[in-house]
């Protein structure tokens, strides 16, 4: 299984960083390897990805959502890929943002990859790129501020 956690400082307030978050279909203006995701309901998302010349398609479910705190998924189609990202208030004006990732590499590629570090430099790449893009626009593209409960 592979595993990765990383963080970023941004500088926007902790309400703008986790209801950009929130707005899973605009992860491709920021997230390399994702072509798209799509809400297909209130805890449903459908992914499309393309890594290092491999495709895959999985539906993800959002186990855990707290306003300002934190967003959790787990693959619910057979994948094992699963994650959290927090939200921690510096101050009035900065937000840590921390992502923490664990899938099961599948293909040669993928598990090559994994083993020379590759994954850990596209999240901290993608962090870099949500900070660009969220401190340019100084605002969300929108927000979804329901609360979802873990189950037990």
């Amino acid at each position: 299984m592979s595993s990765v956690t990383e963080s970023i400082d941004v500088q926007v307030p902790v309400r703008t960083a986790y209801n950009q978050w929130t707005q899973f279909e605009s992860f491709p203006e920021f997230m390399g390897g994702v072509e798209s995701v799509t809400q297909t309901g209130e805890t449903m998302t459908h992914w499309k990805t393309k890594i290092a010349g491999v495709e895959r398609e999985f539906d993800a479910a959002i186990t855990e959502q707290h306003p300002d705190e934190r967003v959790a998924w787990k693959a619910v189609d057979g994948k094992s890929h699963a994650g959290v990202v927090t939200f921690h208030r510096l101050s009035d004006s900065e937000t840590k943002v921390t992502v923490q990732m664990d899938w099961e590499a599948e293909s040669l590629v993928e598990k090559a990859g994994a083993a020379i570090g590759a994954d850990d430099r596209q999240i901290k790449k993608d962090l870099a790129r949500f900070k660009e893009f969220i401190e340019s626009r100084g605002s969300a593209t929108g927000a979804w501020r329901g609360d979802v409960t873990p189950p037990k």
